[in-house]
């Protein structure tokens, strides 16, 4: 039996791809489970990025490799996109760089700047691949805490003169997501500006991952709106929340010319280009107007409204003002996440999102995810027979 790398010591698999078999054998057992757990959209993608995909197919070059750098018409669709949603300039022949979903961006970016024993900050709570990523290049993740009391914002103060102070000038890269997710959490341009500072201050790369802005958002921002962000800042962008495509796995990034050309190096080694209908269809989507996510919104909005009452059978607290395709709710003192959320699997058939996946701050909350029809809500709701269950 050949040994594994010792890299994968320090990760574990991911939650859900634990979780989800074992929801799979309790489906495969008879058990009508209702999956609230992940945020992967239910709905259709709208039919004009459909159908630009399905016409491109006859193209000459539809199935021959493609550029690592994607298609100049996508590149300028996403600055185009940028530019009218952000008020962000960027040059789509070298700040633009078209990926295979925002996840893989992650690895890119942490294997491009990232040395063994590097420092990263990465949110707690947070997206678990922060972490794992981090650890599998050998760098070294430090977490620091986002609570309510202070919006889920980072606390730069603690961060700089009390949690890590003896480390702050040799950490690389800081992680930050907004709008938040788990959370729902919405930066204000004086936190990115505070960022932006803090990162130069410091010399330390600050990335924005931010797929979740037009979802129930009515002030999408980017952290590159801020004056000088691309001296020392990045931001992520994904298709797969906003337009319905997360099986398509279109992401982006944007920033400074040599820190793209940096992720470019290592990209180039990792795949061969994105499908070329997949981009027809990206750009068709980066051009739709603001009706889309007006639609959309109202969807999602009937559906929140239900998960709430959800959350109010398990006597469960929300912030009503959060954003994005999640429910994040506190529940009852002195219960554990894992504990309620395997209660509700084994007795009322339902699959929700234990809090504590995405970091120690994230005991005693529970994560609901917008993507299931109102008519099965509905039936969740129904299948508690009194508050409290």
């Amino acid at each position: 039996m050949i040994k594994a790398a010792k890299r994968l010591d320090t990760v574990q698999e991911y939650y859900f791809s634990k979780k989800l078999r074992e929801v799979r054998s309790l489906l495969a057992a008879g058990k009508p489970i209702i999956n609230m757990g992940i945020g992967s959209p239910d709905l259709q993608p709208p039919t004009q990025v459909v159908a630009a995909i399905q016409g491109s197919l006859g193209d000459a070059n539809a199935h021959k490799y493609q550029s690592y750098q994607g298609l100049p018409e996508l590149r300028n669709a996403i600055a185009t996109f940028y530019k009218n949603k952000f008020s962000v300039d960027s040059d789509p022949e070298s700040e633009v760089l078209p990926l295979m979903g925002s996840k893989e961006g992650i690895m890119h970016i942490s294997m491009a700047f990232l040395n063994e024993g590097d420092k990263v900050l990465i949110p707690n709570p947070g997206y678990p691949t922060y972490t794992s990523v981090t650890k599998l290049v050998s760098a070294e993740p430090l977490f620091y805490d986002l609570d309510a009391d202070n919006n889920w914002q980072p606390d730069l103060d603690k961060i700089e003169n009390q949690e890590f102070s003896d480390d702050v000038d040799n950490i690389k890269i800081m992680w930050v997501n907004y709008p938040n997710m788990p959370t729902g959490a919405n930066a204000t341009l004086e936190t990115f500006q505070k960022l932006v500072a803090f990162g130069k201050k410091h010399n330390i790369l600050i990335i924005n991952d931010n797929p979740y802005s037009f979802i129930l958002n009515e002030n999408p921002i980017s952290i590159l709106q801020v004056d000088g962000a691309k001296d020392i800042a990045l931001e992520l962008n994904s298709l797969s929340k906003t337009f319905n495509m997360a099986g398509w796995r279109v992401g982006m990034l944007l920033g400074k010319e040599n820190y793209i050309n940096e992720v470019l190096k290592v990209k180039s080694n990792m795949d061969s280009g994105m499908f070329y209908g997949i981009q027809k269809g990206a750009i068709e989507a980066l051009q739709l107007s603001d009706d889309w996510f007006k639609v959309q919104d109202k969807i999602y909005k009937e559906r929140r409204e239900l998960i709430w009452q959800l959350a109010d059978k398990l006597n469960a607290v929300y912030d009503k003002n959060a954003t994005g395709l999640f429910v994040w709710a506190k529940i009852p003192e002195g219960k554990k996440s894992e504990e309620v959320t395997d209660k509700v699997l084994y007795e009322n058939d339902i699959f929700i999102t234990p809090g504590t996946i995405f970091g120690s701050q994230g005991e005693g909350y529970i994560r609901f995810s917008l993507c299931v029809t109102t008519e099965v809500i509905k039936e969740a709701i129904n299948r508690f027979s009194a508050v409290g269950n």
